[in-house]
């Protein structure tokens, strides 16, 4: 056979085959152990960490997302948390219900608690823990916006009741937990601390941090939504965290009632700025911004539509003042409505919501009381200013005789003529061409004029100096 005859190997960008798949098998054995160690399972800790919010269950939300893509084999939700909106709840524990990894809820460290909205996330999630030190409880419903004081049961109040009671029920039913703590804890407030709740049964155990949490469980048993059993393997297994977003810190941020009172104050502050002096757009445009992103908070908070209105009220007088005269009427009434609308703004009976900081209400109403009074003298200060431009800026300016007021006459003003009036002459005693005069009036195109103390006695007396002057059409 002819050498020309025998195969020839193919190749790619000119290399040898059997070069290139040395160099394939090279990369793939330096690659192996990294590919072996993304694989390996690993454990997420989400902290649910403050008021439950839209961006709290956001956050949740997508923590949990793709958990059997990277091989999760178990999620840990640390939890600290007052409480929040049940809406934001009811997703979180959807979230838990519909997992397809088990969900062990850990409420710590020491001194943390899992109030209203957190005592359903614990019993929806597939193992409960809480740290030495905790407790958990107070998880009655309380109508958003309502008054804080007992005004008596009312129907909706009673239906809110037993609709929260029946979802913890439940709860605690699908998990073989306490349900008549967890009953008691809606209908009667009922708060305990975490050795109680392992001798109630409402937890499963307690652990003092989230190592020792997973060496407890690991072995133990859940049946997943999917209604497969899945045992634990969580001895010395890696952790890995999913913190917030950017975008969700910040909403988290501004659903704070203080926060959300001062992007409503500076908003309305803004806007009072910019119609107080229209044309600078900055205020205008920072005011809507943070009206708008305050408006979002508010959605998020308990709010007392009372003190909303009485706020609403404050700035609409501080607007009305700016073209009404009313010698600081509306002002003081202004300010009163706001302070006494900020009081009421947060319903402060809401778990996990605590009013807006006093300091910062003073503080508002004062920088408010501020900006007001810098208008107020600014605009009376323009009110008294001389004219600079127009017909009414000549008054009071100082003009030349060209034609000689017997009484009329041309004066030039400003650098240009003038049909003039002398008022007050003595009869027959013309002002000569050169007098000075003092423009006293605009009618039309028409000024009326009167001798100044520049003009002496001699220059009234020389009525025979004259000088021609070309009529100014």
């Amino acid at each position: 056979m002819s050498p020309h005859s025998l195969p020839r190997y193919s190749s790619l960008s000119g290399a040898p085959l059997p070069l290139l798949c040395l160099v394939l098998g090279t990369l793939l054995m330096l690659f192996q152990p990294v590919v072996a160690q993304d694989n390996a399972s690993t454990v997420r800790v989400i902290s649910i960490d403050g008021t439950i919010t839209p961006a709290m269950a956001s956050y949740v939300d997508r923590a949990m997302e793709g958990v059997q893509r990277d091989n999760v084999e178990a999620v840990v939700l640390r939890i600290d948390t007052p409480g929040g909106l049940s809406t934001a709840m009811d997703d979180i524990v959807d979230d838990i219900l519909h997992s397809s990894v088990p969900v062990i809820a850990w409420v710590g460290p020491s001194n943390a608690r899992a109030a209203s909205a957190g005592v359903y996330i614990t019993y929806a999630a597939h193992i409960a823990a809480m740290a030495p030190g905790t407790n958990i409880g107070s998880a009655s419903p309380i109508q958003l916006g309502g008054d804080s004081e007992d005004t008596g049961e009312s129907t909706a109040e009673r239906k809110a009741m037993n609709d929260a009671a029946a979802r913890i029920e439940n709860l605690a039913r699908l998990r073989d937990r306490n349900v008549d703590w967890a009953i008691s804890a809606v209908r009667d407030a009922e708060n305990i601390t975490a050795d109680k709740a392992l001798e109630l049964g409402v937890i499963d155990l307690t652990a003092s941090n989230i190592d020792v949490l997973l060496k407890d469980v690991d072995g133990m048993q859940v049946e997943l939504a999917s209604g497969e059993t899945v045992t634990l393997d969580t001895a010395d297994i890696a952790q890995t965290s999913e913190s917030m977003n950017v975008f969700e810190q910040f909403l988290q941020l501004i659903s704070d009632p203080t926060i959300a009172y001062l992007l409503l104050s500076f908003g309305a502050l803004g806007i009072f700025l910019e119609l107080s002096n229209p044309g600078g757009f900055v205020p205008g445009i920072v005011g809507v911004v943070c009206i708008i992103l305050g408006l979002y908070a508010l959605g998020t908070l308990p709010v007392n539509w009372t003190g909303m209105l009485l706020i609403a009220l404050a700035f609409a007088l501080f607007f009305i003042d700016l073209f009404v005269t009313s010698f600081g009427l509306l002002l003081i009434g202004g300010l009163a409505s706001f302070i006494i609308g900020s009081y009421m703004l947060i319903d402060e009976s809401v778990p996990g919501y605590e009013g807006v900081s006093r300091p910062v209400i003073w503080t508002s109403a004062a920088l408010i009381l501020f900006s007001a009074t810098l208008i107020g003298a600014f605009v009376l200060k323009s009110m008294r200013r001389t004219p600079a431009t127009g017909k009414n800026a000549l008054i009071g300016q100082v003009a030349e005789v060209r034609s000689p007021l017997a009484p009329s006459g041309m004066v030039y003003v400003e650098g240009e003529y003038w049909s003039a009036t002398a008022a007050g002459l003595p009869a027959n005693t013309p002002l000569p061409v050169g007098s000075k005069v003092e423009v006293t009036d605009v009618q039309g195109l028409k000024l009326t004029v009167q001798a100044t103390a520049k003009a002496s006695h001699d220059d009234v007396a020389k009525t025979s100096r004259r000088e021609t002057i070309v009529s100014v059409p």
